[in-house]
């Protein structure tokens, strides 16, 4: 299996980074709501397989094995996802890219996830997907979102940077291998540990968190989801914003920014093409 040095997926990317910071809005947005539903989809997955177990442990290994399936289909297809981009930093510190196109690819590609998320989210809890288990992934549903937004702010940050750190090893992982299965492996190993850790990733919360919201909005499952004693006052858009969303985000970034600094500085050729 051919592999591909540190250097090599390091500088890379930062090349892969000018088609990204240079390509038309349409483009990014429509690839950015792939990269989301994407995304969500892998939370599907995990949230459906681990909403039948009762040991908290088997919840988080079920977890981890299976949402990784969301960020290999999102590199596998080429699609544009913010927490990933966080490693553009390397392309604008070298100057490949300015600032300016950094912060445009960052904010087209987070509001294109965002759209794909919740739209994922709100077809899930409206059309039938969350009748499993009669009803039971509903109320599993919502206890994530509550839990999620019950965080406390530095917590939340603090989980942020942890996650998208892992997150974008991955990323470079992935691209050690020029064969599929090498790809899939790199992906694989890091986002099963952030998962099982408990890290927080905002585009995964962009699915987890609206999912529990309308699963209480939904007169189906509401009565359940009350039951079940979950802190459903939580449970709304100005909650997830102010509490999860943007301290997770900081930290995303933060985290991810870190790694990108760390490979950048031990690996790339700094010299810049204009010197």
């Amino acid at each position: 299996m051919a592999i591909n040095s540190p250097k090599a997926i390091t500088e890379g990317y930062m090349q892969a980074s000018i088609g990204k910071a240079t390509a038309p809005a349409s483009k990014l947005f429509v690839l950015g709501i792939g990269a989301g539903m994407l995304i969500g989809l892998g939370a599907v997955v995990s949230s459906t397989a681990a909403s039948g177990l009762d040991n908290a442990a088997m919840v988080r290994l079920v977890s981890g094995l299976l949402f990784p399936v969301g960020l290999i289909m999102v590199i596998m297809l080429g699609t544009e996802l913010f927490t990933g981009n966080a490693l553009m930093v390397t392309a604008a510190i070298h100057g490949d890219i300015t600032w300016g196109q950094l912060l445009r690819n960052w904010v087209i590609v987070y509001v294109g996830n965002f759209v794909g998320a919740v739209a994922l989210a709100a077809l899930m809890a409206f059309f039938g997907q969350m009748n499993i288990g009669a009803g039971h992934l509903a109320v599993y549903s919502a206890s994530v979102a509550a839990s999620k937004c019950s965080l406390p702010w530095q917590n939340a940050f603090v989980l942020g940077i942890f996650c998208n750190a892992l997150v974008c090893v991955a990323v470079y992982m992935g691209n050690t291998s020029q064969e599929t299965s090498g790809k899939i492996m790199g992906i694989f190993v890091p986002i099963m540990t952030f998962v099982c850790c408990g890290f927080e990733h905002c585009v995964a919360n962009m699915y987890y968190i609206p999912a529990g919201i309308f699963a209480n909005m939904n007169a189906a499952y509401s009565g359940l989801v009350a039951q079940a004693g979950i802190n459903t006052a939580v449970l709304n858009f100005g909650t997830f914003f102010t509490a999860n969303l943007i301290p997770v985000t900081l930290g995303n970034i933060v985290g991810g920014a870190l790694v990108g600094l760390m490979m950048y500085f031990a690996h790339a050729d700094r010299k810049k093409k204009n010197q």
